[in-house]
């Protein structure tokens, strides 16, 4: 099983904006050892700052979307940048779409939602 399959129960990155995560906020009940698992991958693809970088130009970005070409410029190399994107969608925290000569990178509002919620106080205080 990939990275991403992994995650997907935990991200669900290409369902329906809407979608929760399969996991509590962190306040609300100890993580069962697969949810730990998944959400672990997440942190560990997020932990690196290059990668926290191109997720944070991808998520900031005018339209919720950024082509390769708009967010190549973090201070390493474009195959570095590539690799670092493979890493950041094998978690599952980006998607891509081919358009022509270039690929446009998204994170899906989901993505964004389940981890506000795993970080989010389970009293919403």
């Amino acid at each position: 099983m990939s990275n991403a399959e992994a995650l997907l129960p935990i991200l669900e990155p290409e369902a329906p904006a809407a979608v929760a995560p399969c996991c509590p906020p962190l306040t609300e009940r100890p993580l069962t050892a697969e949810e730990a698992a998944g959400t672990a991958k997440m942190f560990k693809a997020l932990g690196d700052p290059v990668r926290l970088r191109l997720f944070s130009l991808v998520a900031s970005h005018e339209g919720g979307e950024a082509c390769v070409c708009d967010i190549s410029d973090v201070g390493v190399s474009q195959p570095t940048v590539s690799h670092h994107l493979k890493k950041l969608k094998e978690a599952g925290l980006l998607t891509s779409e081919r358009r022509g000569t270039w690929v446009y990178y998204r994170v899906e509002p989901s993505v964004l939602a389940a981890m506000g919620r795993l970080l989010t106080s389970a009293t919403g205080a």
